[in-house]
């Protein structure tokens, strides 16, 4: 078994329901390392904060090359296994997707997102049968590249505001015959929402939070097996730009820059 391979099987391990694995989401190199200093067992991207820095919007209009590359730094960057947030797969078919899968899988992670939420002009959910194709074909290539891959469904019902628990059981069902390991369900942090989820589910359940949301311990007596801080970090990393830059300009004052890492302990985290 070669290390990837390791990593993979030690990510698969790490979805336990009510022993929650909790990630907090990185962009770039540096926001991995400094993720992995602080004692997680994984790292994971964001697909918000990685499309943010480099210039584009949310909502699959980065390239997948853009995205690769920096799967492929943050994994480089750390000795951990690596999951990638690749919005809908990078890729208008299920081929497409199958390529981004296997180019994800060349740069070093061992786990993807792949969610059903669509940005044109149709309806905001893809068909299930179509995204179970995606799914499908995401699974297949991990099977040829002989790693086993951590396919994270993602149902965005509840952030789309297209049905409630019964349409997301029906359609992780569905995505978990088709291939996925897991299910991610962003959008509520109810308790008794996510207890039902969790209760209907054949698969560990992922969550998004962020500030007001139920703590970990909790989270992990309701049976979560994942927690996703998602973009948030980034947004309060980029809070503090828009708070120094206002106070330079308008205060000419520096007062938001105190308590940030000093130059020495970020060079010292991007030494190998």
């Amino acid at each position: 078994m070669n290390e990837q391979q390791t990593r993979a099987q030690q990510f698969r391990s790490l979805h336990v329901p009510g022993e929650p694995l909790v990630l907090v989401n990185a962009w770039d190199a540096v926001s991995a390392r400094i993720v992995a200093a602080a004692g997680a067992r994984a790292v994971a991207t964001t697909s918000a904060g990685v499309a943010w820095s480099r210039g584009a919007p949310d909502g699959d209009a980065l390239t997948r090359e853009t995205a690769v590359d920096v799967i492929h730094r943050v994994a480089a960057a750390v000795p951990l296994p690596v999951t990638a947030d690749i919005e809908s797969g990078y890729g208008d078919t299920p081929d497409e997707v199958a390529g981004t899968v296997t180019a994800v899988l060349a740069a070093g992670a061992v786990g993807v997102n792949i969610e059903d939420a669509r940005y044109d002009a149709g309806p905001p959910l893809r068909p299930v049968d179509e995204q179970c194709a995606r799914l499908a074909a995401a699974r297949a290539a991990a099977d040829r590249a002989d790693i086993p891959l951590y396919v994270n469904a993602r149902v965005d019902t509840f952030l789309c505001g297209v049905g409630g628990v019964p349409e997301t059981v029906a359609r992780a069902e569905a995505y978990l015959a088709a291939g996925a390991d897991g299910v991610f369900v962003p959008g509520t942090v109810d308790p008794e929402t996510i207890a039902a989820l969790v209760a209907a589910l054949p698969a560990p359940l992922n969550v998004l939070v962020g500030p007001g949301a139920p703590a970990v311990a909790e989270l992990a007596r309701l049976g979560v097996a994942r927690i996703s801080l998602g973009s948030t970090v980034f947004g309060a990393a980029y809070a503090v730009v828009r708070r120094a830059a206002t106070e330079a300009l308008d205060a000419g004052t520096y007062d938001a820059l105190a308590g940030g890492l000093d130059h020495g302990t970020l060079n010292a985290l991007m030494r190998d």
